[in-house]
């Protein structure tokens, strides 16, 4: 026997080899389907239940994420009245800083844990509220 290499000793080749270079286990085949096909149907599954995997992670949420969002919304809305008080500072009527007001106060808002960020949302909505209802009741009077 002589030695070759970091492999051992050199014999002839065997089964087992052979089975190494085709990808170690093999299953019997039964039916029609072939090894590689086998093999190719059980990737194709495993990507679709990963991917599958995947988009359940990205539907859900953590309370951070509603948090910044909720953080966002109020933000806005003291965006839209310091527009509004501008314009109404700059003698305009105010009626497009209204309406950007209107609709970012529509918008839908998460219910937050955190109580001391939604006591100041509230605050935040209701005189959002407040500035759209003296803007409808001067719009009456006129």
């Amino acid at each position: 026997m002589k030695v070759t290499g970091p492999l051992g000793a050199a014999s002839t080749p065997t089964a087992r080899p052979a089975a190494r270079a085709a990808g170690g286990f093999a299953l019997p085949t039964t039916g029609g389907a072939t090894g590689a096909a086998q093999a190719g149907a059980t990737t194709s599954a495993s990507g679709v239940a990963g991917a599958a995997a995947l988009m359940a992670l990205q539907g859900v949420e953590d309370s951070t994420e509603r948090r910044r969002r909720a953080i966002r919304r109020g933000s806005g809305l003291l965006d839209r009245l310091d527009e509004l008080k501008l314009a109404l500072l700059g003698g305009q009527d105010g009626g497009a800083a209204l309406n950007r007001l209107a609709r970012d106060l529509r918008e839908q808002r998460d219910e937050e844990a955190e109580p001391g960020l939604t006591a100041v949302l509230d605050q935040i909505d209701l005189r959002a509220s407040v500035e759209l209802a003296k803007a409808e009741m001067s719009r009456n009077r006129a």
